[in-house]
């Protein structure tokens, strides 16, 4: 059964993003429509799959994490408006019946990703 997950990692502390909020939306075309939202514990992790099972089908998906109110929670200062305010990872998913794990590393100024098993 497929599902997808992802953790946050701060590269400005060098520590888990714990109490970031991750938003999971599908795409149809110009169709956008929100499927889940989570918070990371602190381990910078969702304590649940994001998306499994049936509901997890092949398609454009997108992940979009508030970065800026992650740093001002955390008193990091930040230009105004803040250079990225929310990072979105836009991804497509052939098979569905594997697991796929998304993670963002970030900093008030930069970030990155890759596709981790």
């Amino acid at each position: 059964m497929g599902r997808l997950t992802t953790h946050v990692l701060d590269l400005a502390s060098g520590t888990p993003a714990a109490g970031m909020t991750i938003e999971l939306v599908t795409l149809d075309g110009s169709v956008r429509r929100p499927v889940a939202s989570a918070t990371t514990n602190r381990d910078g992790r969702c304590d649940q799959p994001l998306l499994e099972g049936e509901r997890f089908t092949a398609g454009v998906w997108q992940l979009e994490f508030h970065v800026a109110e992650y740093f001002a929670a955390r008193r990091v200062p930040l230009t105004d408006p803040p250079f990225l305010d929310v990072v979105t990872i836009r991804f497509g998913v052939a098979n569905p019946e594997q697991h796929l794990h998304v993670p963002l590393l970030v900093t008030p100024c930069s970030y990155s990703t890759y596709r981790g098993s």
